[in-house]
């Protein structure tokens, strides 16, 4: 018999083990949130019943962000808690929590939005005081201090079968086009608004809905310096204009979009000298030829209908096969493809060259980061809205956007030293800290929760809560 064999010989599997505890990484994620002050704050924030059997609705949702970090994608995966019930007493059935997520109408919408606001001021004055301090964003090398980066984009959910405001969608699929809005500097889903399947990529009224809202979630004491990013469907009069009027004297809002190529911008990427190119830079802060950049904002006639002190930043590089069936005259003529960003960006201040169309083109193309925001949110729980309510569907969004702000939180406050660990995606920090198995015992009437150290994380798991522990209650 070989070495790697027969290791089922004398093996019997049996059920009724006592004291076992499943994905232990719940309670990591549960202290998180206790310690933040989001279960108090939602628990205040939304209605309170009486009576035996009665869940308080914000400790629901908690439970239910919970599960959806953990793996859950339908409301009655909330059993999976029941792994933890030694440790947290039995979960919410599968219909307390439909009855929550049906009940929050936009008024206790409206109240859970601001009670997330608050928490959310005290976790980034949290993370101000790490050794670290706060995670601004670094762009090309240059640290944008003070900056907080909202990027907006849309995703495509599908429905494999009949639900209230499902329709069929741009890319000939049946389903919903919900739009979001996430916080670059942390990672944090801000707000997201569902829509219909067929729901416009531009509609002006939606971002300017989801951009509000994103803002709000922002503190105070942030909104100093906001820089918006948003793709193609940002470039619209009505909603540049909005995010010029945002300015005031105390507050400075930036924007980058992109920029629908038409026959005018053509003529003017035609009229460029051959000097007016420059090497395009990596998101390292080095020069690379194979793409280029410069300005095109002299030279364009369509600038003068938009908003006073927009630029446009064009890029080109080289068109691969996939996109021969897609040039235009100029682009075979030149054997150049054309991208164009518009902004409102002169300069920003005390990042040295942050007025050159290289560090703006970067700038902006580093908005592709929210793609992967977008597949941590389908692995958070967006890939399927599990009910046929519109209601009940909008409530399972805001419970994946507070279970994306959880895994954020505990990442971010507890494992942020952690090399392997501190940038991880749902399905990898699963496997690795959330879904670890431990031992429940009681001695000298406490309870020890005994994980195994052969796991090679087990010190990352010890440290994080011992961290998520020294976080000073809220009163």
């Amino acid at each position: 018999m070989s070495k790697g064999s027969g290791w089922d010989q004398r093996l019997q599997v049996a059920a009724g083990g006592k004291g076992l505890v499943g994905h232990v990484g719940a309670v990591l994620l549960r202290r998180c949130a206790d310690r933040a002050g989001l279960t108090g704050a939602l628990n205040e924030a939304l209605p309170c019943g009486r009576g035996p059997g009665w869940w308080d609705r914000g400790t629901v949702l908690i439970c239910l962000a919970i599960a959806i970090v953990l793996g859950a994608t339908s409301m009655s995966d909330i059993g999976l808690l029941a792994h933890q019930a030694l440790v947290f007493a039995d979960p919410p059935s599968e219909a307390t929590v439909r009855r929550a997520l049906a009940g929050l109408d936009p008024v206790l919408l409206g109240r859970i939005g601001k009670a997330r606001a608050k928490v959310r001021a005290r976790v980034w004055d949290l993370l101000e005081r790490r050794p670290q301090g706060f995670p601004w964003l670094a762009v090309a090398g240059k640290l944008l201090t003070g900056w907080i980066v909202i990027d907006l984009d849309a995703t495509l959910i599908t429905a494999h079968s009949p639900k209230q405001g499902a329709a069929a969608t741009f890319k000939r699929g049946f389903g919903f086009h919900p739009l979001g809005a996430w916080c670059a500097n942390t990672g944090e889903s801000l707000a997201m608004l569902l829509r219909p399947g067929n729901a416009g990529s531009n509609t002006v009224t939606d971002h300017i809905r989801v951009l509000g809202e994103a803002i709000a979630q922002v503190p105070v004491k942030y909104r100093r310096k906001i820089l918006i990013r948003i793709d193609g469907a940002g470039a619209t009069h009505d909603l540049l204009e909005h995010i010029q009027q945002l300015n005031r004297l105390w507050r400075t809002v930036k924007f980058t979009v992109g920029w629908t190529i038409t026959d005018t911008d053509e003529t003017a990427i035609a009229a460029l000298p051959a000097g007016a190119w420059s090497d395009s830079l990596q998101q390292d802060g080095t020069a690379t030829d194979q793409a280029q950049t410069a300005e095109l904002t002299g030279l364009n006639q369509r600038v003068g209908t938009w908003t006073p002190g927009l630029r446009l930043i064009v890029r080109r590089t080289r068109p691969t096969a996939r996109h021969a069936k897609k040039l235009t005259d100029l682009k075979r003529k030149t054997g150049w493809r054309y991208a164009i960003v518009a902004t409102n960006i002169r300069r920003i201040h005390r990042v040295p060259g942050s007025h050159h169309p290289q560090f703006l083109d970067v700038l902006h193309r580093s908005h592709a980061g929210v793609e992967d925001q977008v597949r941590v949110g389908k692995a958070l729980g967006l890939r399927n809205l599990p009910s046929k309510s519109w209601t009940v569907n909008r409530g399972w969004i805001l419970a994946c956007n507070i279970a994306a702000d959880l895994a954020a939180w505990t990442k971010l406050l507890g494992l942020h030293d952690q090399p392997e660990l501190a940038h991880t995606e749902p399905e990898t920090l699963r496997y690795r800290l959330l879904h670890l198995p431990a031992k429940l015992a009681t001695h000298a009437r406490r309870r020890v929760l005994s994980i195994p150290d052969t796991w090679p994380w087990a010190n990352a798991f010890a440290l994080c809560w011992q961290r998520l522990g020294s976080l000073p209650l809220t009163t």
